[in-house]
């Protein structure tokens, strides 16, 4: 992309904050990755420790996760392989795209997180609601990890147990809202509560592990089956084609690494945006092999009765299996509080804008205010999560939020970059780029609307 000559939108600041609370609103960081300060006098210029090879694992290990249980589901929603294939083909274009996007605004703004960059380029009001749609969000992935915990301890009691998965379980002990809560409040909440989190590099190198053996597990199983496994109908085509777009909001939830990729654009030794176009493309090609082959096999293991989350069409007492739902449910008591701090941050970050409050008040403050937070956080998300036991429809409604991540933010950050350049003439190219930021606007904001209103009418409905 061309860099212009003008100034990006600078009006972030029409609240009046000061310089320290600014400073102190600038919490959002990912996981195992390290930035350069942002008052470093150069950017660019080799001040980064992150190789390019580095950071396409890092990229790949921000938008694999949970969201991979989901994808056979999605498939069979779609309405077989050959249309979740396409789908995910066609929105690979713009989430790739999306990212270039970031990259480049980030660069020309010199701010180093999501949320910055967006405030920075599209001003008050889209920075707002863009740091809005960030907590909601982490929260509504907070109580999708409590639900996928409780799925896997269902299967994994059930096996200890020896009790028939269709009757239940007659044990107190054993049931799901009690392990649900016990397992949260012994090890989540102990987890969520300090300022910084430091194990985030631990847990990113499990959540990989846990994810590949998850993937491997499933295509292995396809290969060579179960022999109680009963032949099941496989769609070849979606039964209508609204149908297709029921899809989208899972591959938005499994592709969105996009709130992340700042901070790792900006943690690179060389962060130039075409050397980030090749890491961008590259993690995503990994990610797209590993969700494909997930979905693909995990379908057709199962067909049309594949549950939202793949693991659960397995049987309890599957070793390999049981051992994935170990790894997953890991996966997640180290995730959830990377995504409440995230979370967290930006409430905090929005709470400080609005009041202005000094640092030395801040100091005072801030560690009643973290442990409030943390707990009308912790007991929100846990309530949901015993009363949604489906997590099809907690994905449904962030995987539109991550639509906005991945299309309406990033789009609205491109056509005002290109409208602040000062130019005489405007080029073929501008119009083009122009052109393509309002389209992933609009794809976006479509994605979202038509994601979250079948969401309300399947509940409403159901």
């Amino acid at each position: 992309m061309a860099q212009g000559t003008g100034s990006i939108n600078s009006d972030y600041k029409d609240w009046e904050w000061s310089d320290d609370a600014g400073e102190r609103a600038r919490l959002l960081q990912s996981p195992s990755v390290e930035t350069v300060p942002k008052n470093s006098e150069s950017q660019g210029n080799g001040l980064g420790s992150t190789s390019a090879l580095g950071a396409v694992f890092i990229v790949v290990n921000a938008a694999l996760g949970a969201g991979l249980l989901n994808f056979p589901a999605a498939f069979s929603m779609a309405g077989g392989v050959a249309a979740g294939i396409a789908l995910q083909m066609c929105m690979l274009i713009f989430i790739i795209g999306g990212l270039v996007i970031l990259a480049y605004c980030s660069q020309a703004s010199n701010e180093r997180t999501y949320q910055e960059v967006v405030w920075a380029v599209c001003g008050k009001v889209p920075g707002v609601l863009c740091e809005v749609a960030i907590a909601v969000y982490t929260f509504g992935t907070c109580i999708a990890f409590l639900i996928i915990i409780g799925d896997q301890e269902d299967k994994i009691i059930a096996a200890l147990v020896k009790e028939p998965e269709e009757v239940g379980s007659s044990r107190w002990y054993t049931d799901r809202k009690f392990t649900i809560s016990i397992t949260a409040f012994l090890l989540i909440l102990p987890l969520s509560i300090p300022k910084e989190i430091g194990f985030q590099k631990y847990a990113s190198s499990l959540s990989v592990i846990g994810t590949w053996y998850v993937t491997a597990v499933i295509i292995i199983k396809y290969i060579w089956p179960d022999k109680e496994l009963v032949p099941v109908e496989i769609p070849t085509s979606p039964s209508s084609w609204t149908a297709v777009f029921n899809a989208m909001p899972t591959i938005c939830f499994g592709f969105q690494c996009h709130v992340s990729s700042v901070p790792v654009f900006n943690s690179m030794k060389q962060p130039e945006v075409k050397t980030w176009g090749t890491v961008v493309t590259a993690a995503m090609v990994i990610a797209l092999f590993v969700y494909t082959g997930t979905g693909i096999c995990g379908f057709l293991t199962f067909g049309t009765g594949v549950e939202q989350d793949v693991l659960m069409s397995y049987p309890s007492n599957d070793i390999p299996v049981a051992l994935a739902r170990a790894f997953i449910i890991l996966c997640v008591l180290t995730s959830y509080p990377i995504l409440h701090f995230c979370g967290r941050a930006v409430l905090e970050g929005l709470w400080l804008r609005y009041t202005g409050i000094t640092v030395e008040e801040d100091v005072v403050r801030e560690r009643r205010r973290r442990l409030l937070q943390t707990i009308s956080w912790f007991l929100l998300t846990l309530l949901l999560a015993l009363f949604i036991p489906d997590i099809g429809k907690v994905i449904s409604v962030i995987g539109g939020l991550a639509a906005c991540f991945i299309f309406v933010f990033p789009g609205l950050c491109l056509i005002q970059a290109k409208l602040s350049e000062i130019q005489e003439t405007r080029a073929i190219s501008w119009w083009a780029q122009v052109s393509y930021g309002v389209f992933m606007v609009t794809l976006g904001a479509f994605i979202f609307g038509q994601t979250t209103a079948n969401a309300i009418f399947v509940d409403l409905t159901a």
